[in-house]
């Protein structure tokens, strides 16, 4: 990548790349922000004699972000038994489709339009990445999502190559595919027909585009109003939903990108509510992750 002394610009330019691979860590844009910009506080503290040593900027950087998200996740536990209700990951928009006013955005880059839309993203994947230890999600996310080499991934966890190896290995084990593929075409035709009924309050529809096994997953963080424990079963969630709209006269609902996936944004009076991600397998939808915390939903009514 160069020498440091090539200038400031190498350096500020990883930033998009350390911001990707921190989120996918993390699940959360605040705290991938934090750790990006500790690990460049680090970087600009160095002596510049040292700065001069390293090579590779841009490996320093990804190691030193490593380093920190890792302790983030040795941390979180704790932090997440003192949460109200369900933990989920922050959504993230699409912003060539999303604007609070509806027009294109304005000054400075925002964090959210850094990440890279793919399925690596998705809430699904996210969610996974949760069920993982911390050492199994930093191997597994910047070996087979980042393509970094194991000896690189070592240096991060402490650990050899052969161990981060087991450890990537372990983490793969949780990521599987169930049921047949739908094409994104095929998502958004769900995720379409969920929104016509819900707004329609057809419950009969609702319980057809549900697997009668679906679980919807609530986050308001004890902010605001969320069922504390999932929703099973696709006529409850149904029910639910059906109750909600009851509860909520005016509720606007939008079709948009969710984490790079097909989804639903929930506004009144102009002021976004929810943010509701979907699994679906085989065209019924097996999973609503939906996110109410007015903390996680800030990408989402950043003005322009």
């Amino acid at each position: 990548m160069g020498i440091v002394g090539d200038g400031t610009d190498a350096i500020a330019g990883e930033r998009r790349q350390l911001i990707n691979v921190a989120y996918r860590l993390l699940g959360s844009l605040t705290e991938a922000e934090d750790a990006v910009q500790d690990a460049y506080t680090r970087w600009y503290t160095l002596p510049p004699s040292r700065q001069q040593e390293i090579r590779s900027p841009g490996a320093w950087l990804t190691t030193v972000t490593g380093r920190i998200c890792l302790d983030l996740l040795g941390s979180a536990r704790s932090r997440r038994e003192r949460y109200v209700g369900a933990w989920l990951p922050e959504p993230l928009p699409d912003r060539t489709e999303w604007t609070p006013t509806g027009s294109a955005p304005t000054g400075p880059e925002d964090p959210a339009d850094q990440i890279v839309l793919d399925e690596t993203i998705t809430m699904a994947f996210l969610v996974v990445l949760e069920t993982m230890t911390p050492a199994e999600r930093v191997a597994f996310v910047l070996h087979d999502v980042f393509r970094y080499p194991f000896a690189e991934i070592g240096d991060i966890l402490g650990r050899t190559p052969a161990a981060c190896k087991q450890l990537a290995a372990s983490a793969r084990r949780r990521v599987h595919p169930t049921g047949a593929p739908v094409p994104a075409t095929g998502r958004a035709d769900v995720v379409r027909h969920v929104k016509e009924a819900w707004e329609n309050k057809d419950i009969a529809t609702l319980v057809g585009l549900l697997d009668p096994a679906a679980v919807m997953t609530a986050d308001g963080g004890g902010m605001v109003g969320a069922v504390l424990r999932p929703v099973e079963g696709g006529t409850r969630i149904a029910e639910y939903m059906i109750a909600i709209a009851d509860r909520a006269p005016g509720l606007q609902l939008l079709l948009r990108t969710v984490n790079g996936a097909p989804g639903l944004v929930a506004q009144q009076s102009g002021i976004v509510m929810t943010v509701a991600a979907f699994d679906i397998t085989d065209r019924r939808v097996t999973r609503i992750w939906a996110t109410r915390n007015p903390e996680k939903l800030r990408p989402w009514t950043r003005s322009g």
